[in-house]
């Protein structure tokens, strides 16, 4: 670690951002005595991926094992690999993956990668990656999306993440906002967070239980430059918040969570709407997002940044362009609040999301046909 890196990392709270690390794994994954631990992070998140390990085997896990990415590894590979090597992906580790999860590890990710890392680089590389990764990763992601496992996201403040959320400000400021806003959103800014999580979870489940009683048909969605109309499956479920995987553990997937969710009918949405913040994705910023749905598919989307990115992306198969789940978040939720969100890193948030439907979001069978059939949606990808 250089000497920069450690000032930066003397900005970010230690007490807190060990709290953090105890939150994800007893609050995010709930791991349990003898369960191993995938772990995925960007390396500039070393100093929380050691937390995190530190908290896991206190909690009992079996084998924490990390796989780090990095930053200058994956623009290398974009400035000086093949052309063809963009229709590639590690298939290989992904079957690891696959095999890993199959055995009961739990998964959790630590994102917090520069948002305009790959901004500067051919589009068409980007969503070929993007494919080839997608269509790899397909048998570990299955487990995830169908909740087989428990797993986790959550969230490091980055440098380059930082200077995109607060641009005015010297770096090791702007590192010290983000975490702040990070911890504040992730609830670990007390004495007792998991305690703070129970009761969090409470509140949510109220919600879901409520809007499950109510069994509506459809959600509106209206604002400036919006006029949304997304129709629900039928035999929708509403979850948010902590929820039981097949494996019986029940976690928060999210670290931090807002948002109840549940499956739309992938046919039954019409009318526009504009993004109002930036999304990154895949290292592509693309900012003032705005589409139109006729009959359930995206037939226009457009942004002022990235718009080629976005539609290589809508591109990628039939249900790309589709919807497959949709939340609702309170008005002023501690997240929008904080600031930090120019980024998909943290996904509470989105209103909706394209595509992938959650299985566990449907009451009934998990038979791809009857999924469809409901109103659900497939897609090799999932941008929130």
């Amino acid at each position: 670690m250089t000497a920069h890196q450690r000032n930066l990392t003397a900005s970010i709270d230690p007490v807190k951002l060990d709290r953090l690390a105890e939150v994800a794994v007893k609050v995010g994954l709930n791991l349990q005595p003898g369960q191993d631990l995938l772990l995925t992070a960007p390396s500039v998140a070393l100093p929380l991926v050691r937390k995190i390990a530190e908290h896991a085997y206190k909690a009992g896990a079996g084998l924490v094992t990390p796989i780090i990415s990095d930053e200058a590894v994956t623009l290398s590979r974009y400035r000086f690999g093949r052309d063809d090597s963009f229709d590639r992906a590690a298939g290989w580790l992904y079957e690891g993956m696959s095999k890993a999860f199959a055995a009961n590890t739990a998964r959790l990710a630590v994102v917090g990668d520069d948002p305009m890392l790959l901004s500067g680089e051919d589009p068409g590389k980007v969503a070929r990656a993007s494919k080839a990764n997608s269509i790899a990763y397909k048998p570990a992601l299955e487990k995830i999306v169908s909740f087989d496992i428990n797993w986790n996201i959550v969230a490091y403040p980055s440098p380059a993440w930082a200077r995109q959320v607060f641009p005015g400000d010297d770096e090791d400021v702007a590192v010290a906002k983000l975490a702040d806003a990070i911890f504040a959103a992730s609830r670990v800014d007390n004495d007792d967070a998991v305690a703070a999580w129970a009761k969090h979870n409470a509140v949510l489940r109220e919600r879901t239980e409520w809007l499950n009683g109510q069994r509506f048909s459809a959600l509106h969605y209206f604002g400036p430059d919006t006029d949304l109309t997304i129709g629900l499956a039928d035999g929708h479920e509403w979850q948010g918040g902590a929820s039981t995987a097949k494996n019986g553990i029940t976690c928060n997937a999210n670290i931090p969570t807002e948002e109840v969710f549940t499956t739309p009918h992938a046919r039954r949405v019409s009318g526009h709407v504009v993004s109002s913040k930036p999304l990154s994705y895949q290292g592509s910023l693309i900012d003032n997002i705005s589409v139109r749905f006729e009959e359930g598919r995206i037939v226009d989307a457009r942004a002022s940044r990235g718009a080629e990115v976005l539609n290589k992306v809508l591109d990628t198969d039939e249900g790309a362009r589709r919807l497959g789940e949709v939340a609702l978040v309170p008005h002023s939720p501690p997240i929008s609040k904080s600031g930090c969100c120019s980024s998909i890193s943290t996904r509470t948030p989105a209103t909706s999301r394209w595509p992938v439907p959650f299985e566990m979001l449907l009451d009934g069978g998990n038979l791809t046909e009857q999924i469809a059939a409901q109103g659900g949606n497939k897609s090799l990808i999932h941008i929130d």
